[in-house]
């Protein structure tokens, strides 16, 4: 069994707090959203946080209840994470982990 990747799926429901300003009458899942979602799976998997994100690509929007892929992968002393729905690549990106405290 490898530890050098993680995946989860999820879903942001349509009655989140970010979704009503985001954009009223078609809203899409905020890309801060999406980041929030990265940091947890990170903590989660790492039992760390992150410390930057020198690199971060949006490419197509999210849509409330749409079930996305989040994959996590060890990569140049770093992670990769990569978002996904239906195959198509909503986000991609670099970031940096700092230890939690006290881990």
């Amino acid at each position: 069994m490898s530890n050098a990747h993680f995946e989860s799926a999820f879903s942001i429901p349509v009655d989140h707090p970010a979704l009503a300003g985001h954009f009223p009458g078609r809203p899409v899942v905020p890309g801060v959203v999406l980041l929030d979602r990265v940091a947890a799976a990170v903590a989660g998997w790492k039992h760390a946080r992150i410390a930057g994100l020198p690199q971060v690509k949006f490419l197509r929007p999210l849509l409330p209840e749409e079930e996305a892929l989040l994959r996590l992968e060890e990569a140049d002393g770093g992670l990769r994470f990569h978002i996904s729905h239906a195959g198509m690549s909503i986000a991609t990106g670099r970031l940096e982990i700092a230890a939690e405290a006290g881990a």
